[in-house]
């Protein structure tokens, strides 16, 4: 495939951009599905979920909702977790009559979300037979539910060997053959003709290897990128919940809010979605309510943060109580070089490598303004972001071999794919050079060298161009994304099918997004918490991202590839840092949050009791508020005026030594801005005031105040800028980025 088509793809199947509302032109007597949420009735508890599902029926089946149409209403789903209430139906009339009954609390039409590995294991510091791995048990009894296009049963990143049994605590079922002591869960939630949950796409299987595939050795894409493919956690379960199907691949609120719902029903312990939407208030967004009632019964959940980047405000999955995942760049290249006729060179990717391509120089030729390609047989063809082509297009005209430049979109990050002819996908900076080169001779000439995987390549990790960024729309005061992880050309599993593509043949498959970051994520926390037991959802993100890195293997800042200059990535790119699962293990100290701490804060966002209901399923009072900023979060995002002084405060919790004393390490603020870090008590007095937090034993919480201060008269480079700080004690080095907004 051309860098054309992975383009598409990504917008079509791995990146948020929008979320729709596909019943904008229905007609009024036409029945779409909508989501119904209702109050409890007061009093009324229900002992057997048979209970519940009767008081559904009872209210979708009513005279007043069954009255106003022709049409009769259909059940879809009925929830007894994520939320009160029921996924139908009806006709636009139906919906009126239902939301006018007593007891519901919102009507809406379902939306539709979209889709947002050999060498990352060890990229990740993840050895066999030694470290955090082993001592984790490779994440052994732990159940990671994904959500996503559903699974390849029988493949071999599933098989069973080594594998325990499912704890008892396990529910949930498989609605196909194919399930094992790996694969112990596979149900559908897609609503479409003949929908199973075995995978038509790739997307699912390829997510679900990631984050627990067993090892498979010698796997492969077209001979490159070779080795023991593995999941992170290699002896963790795997269930199931396919939630995305169609032509298009969307995926309806209303099946991902069933999808949720049937996994806390389950068991699971960790869930992986890589899908999202549209920025949106968290009340209206059903993963971010789907996410809440996982969190509530102690199931952490990772999320993709969207490939809607480089562009700023972009992401998906904002919540606090969700893992938001960026993607990055491992280690591994499948390395092709153009090679010009001013011996100048330069490195790009592609899958296919033939080995009988003969290296010789050949005629250099850019299509015309208008992207004909004429005269090019036998000939090395330019194509760059401006006048896109593809190797089945050039291969059609009788092109030799192509040389595909990025756009200002994957500007440096380059992806890997099986091209037809020899090509090599290069990043828009070096587009700009080739073409300099074309414009500089009238007889230009170029080959492309195959060198095959490359090993080591110590500028990684680098922070992919497309990687959705911050600021956060949803909640200003809450830094994301959180965290980045392995994003780009990932090699996991794929699904196979009977058509002549050569990608879906493949049991293995390259392929790059934020779907892929996530369920590394996933995987991470699910050895985590084999470890740690105990830990809550926010313990579990707070050590990952406290002891996240800010420097690549080569120990220079992280880059971020969406400018040819390779400039250090920002906070609202890399969030924390990058992942690093064997710091994770042994944080020092931690950040929590119990899920009654963000019933002020959604109070602080202004939001209504009756919104606020929507997200928690119970009464709740605002006669508590805090602002955002205030959240025990592993993060700061502080907006300051002119002469502004705000005090917040944060509590850890000692989870290293017993007897153990912190003191301010780093403390790095921009230009104009003043930080004092003090004890609850104390009173900012001045940089010079430095305290210390003194623990006795495991588990003890100690409360600081943190005061930021921005100079009424210093002036400010920009509306953002960034800092952090860090408490240090021996081996331990918790740190605490900061995003800072100038009003």
């Amino acid at each position: 495939m051309s860098a054309i088509i992975t383009y598409v793809l990504l917008l079509i199947t791995c990146t948020t951009i929008f979320q729709i509302p596909p019943t904008c032109n229905a007609d009024d007597t036409e029945l779409q599905t909508y989501i119904v949420q209702l109050n409890s009735p007061h009093g009324q508890e229900f002992s057997q979920p048979n209970d519940l599902e009767e008081w559904y029926r009872s209210l979708l089946f009513s005279e007043t909702v069954v009255s106003v149409s022709n049409e009769k209403p259909v059940m879809v789903h009925m929830y007894h977790h994520v939320i009160t209430g029921f996924a139908a139906k009806l006709t636009t009339q139906q919906a009126k009559a239902m939301e006018n009954m007593k007891g519901v609390l919102s009507v809406r039409p379902e939306s539709l979300f979209q889709l947002h590995t050999t060498r990352s294991p060890h990229f990740l510091g993840l050895h066999q037979n030694s470290g955090f791995w082993k001592a984790s048990m490779y994440g052994k009894g732990i159940i990671i539910g994904v959500l996503d296009t559903g699974i390849t049963p029988g493949h071999p990143s599933f098989h069973d060997e080594g594998m325990s049994r499912p704890p008892a605590r396990w529910k949930g079922k498989c609605e196909v053959a194919g399930c094992n002591k790996k694969l112990i869960g596979m149900r559908n939630f897609y609503s479409g003709d003949n929908t199973t949950p075995i995978d038509e796409d790739g997307h699912g299987t390829h997510t679900s290897s990631t984050a627990a595939g067993s090892p498979v050795h010698n796997a492969n894409v077209l001979g490159n990128a070779n080795g023991t493919a593995t999941g992170i956690a290699p002896l963790a379960h795997i269930a199931m919940y396919k939630v995305c199907g169609g032509f298009f691949v969307s995926c309806p609120d209303s099946a991902i809010a069933a999808g949720v719902d049937a996994a806390i029903e389950d068991g699971v312990d960790v869930l992986s979605i890589s899908l999202g939407g549209r920025s949106t208030q968290f009340y209206e967004d059903i993963i971010g309510i789907a996410s809440f009632a996982a969190m509530q019964k102690g199931i952490f959940v990772s999320c993709s943060a969207g490939n809607s980047g480089p562009t700023g405000a972009t992401l998906s999955n904002e919540a606090p109580w969700i893992l938001t995942v960026a993607a990055s760049t491992i280690d591994r290249r499948i390395r092709t070089t153009v090679y010009l006729g001013n011996n100048k060179s330069y490195d790009g990717e592609s899958l296919y490598q033939p080995k009988n391509f003969n290296h010789k120089f050949r005629p250099l030729v850019y299509p015309g303004k208008d992207g004909k390609l004429v005269d090019v047989k036998g000939k090395v063809v330019f194509c760059d972001g401006s006048r896109g082509c593809t190797s089945e297009q050039v291969k059609a005209a009788g092109g030799a071999a192509v040389i595909l430049a990025n756009g200002k979109y994957f500007c440096e990050t380059t992806i890997a794919e099986t091209h037809v002819i020899p090509a090599s996908v290069v990043g828009y900076g070096e587009g700009i050079e080739i073409k300099k080169y074309l414009n500089s001779t009238s007889s230009p000439v170029a080959t492309i060298l195959f060198r095959g995987t490359v090993l080591g390549i110590n500028t990684a990790p680098e922070l992919a161009s497309f990687s959705s960024r911050g600021p956060n729309s949803a909640s200003p005061g809450i830094l994301k994304p959180d965290i980045t992880g392995p994003g780009v050309n990932i090699l996991a599993a794929w699904y196979k099918s009977d058509d002549n593509n050569t990608r879906n043949k493949a049991h293995f498959h390259v392929t790059s997004g934020t779907s892929m970051s996530c369920p590394h994520l996933a995987g991470v926390a699910a050895l985590l918490k084999r470890e740690h037991p105990d830990w809550s959802p926010a313990a579990i993100k707070s050590a990952i991202m406290t002891t996240a890195s800010q420097v690549n293997l080569n120990k220079h800042a992280i880059v971020d590839q969406r400018d040819p200059r390779l400039l250090p990535a920002d906070v609202f790119a890399i969030g924390s840092g990058h992942v690093n699962p064997f710091k994770s293990n042994d944080p020092g100290l931690v950040f929590d949050i119990q899920p009654s701490d963000y019933i002020p804060y959604l109070c602080g966002l202004g939001y209504t009791q009756k919104q606020i209901e929507l997200i928690t399923r119970k009464k709740v009072s605002c006669s508590k508020t805090i602002p955002e900023a205030q959240l025990n979060y592993p993060s700061f995002a502080v907006s300051l005026k002119r002469g502004d002084s705000k005090t917040y405060s944060r509590t850890v919790t000692n989870v290293g030594m017993p007897n153990s004393t912190y003191t301010v390490g780093e403390i790095h603020v921009p230009h104009g801005v003043k930080l004092v870090v003090g004890t609850d008590t104390d009173t900012a007095a001045g940089l010079s005031q430095v305290h210390e937090l003194s623990f006795t034993a495991v588990q003890q919480k100690v409360t600081y105040s943190v005061t930021f201060s921005r100079d009424a008269t210093a002036e400010v480079n920009g509306p953002y800028s960034q800092g952090h700080m860090t408490w240090v004690s021996g081996q331990y080095s918790v740190r605490t980025p900061f995003s800072f907004k100038f009003e």
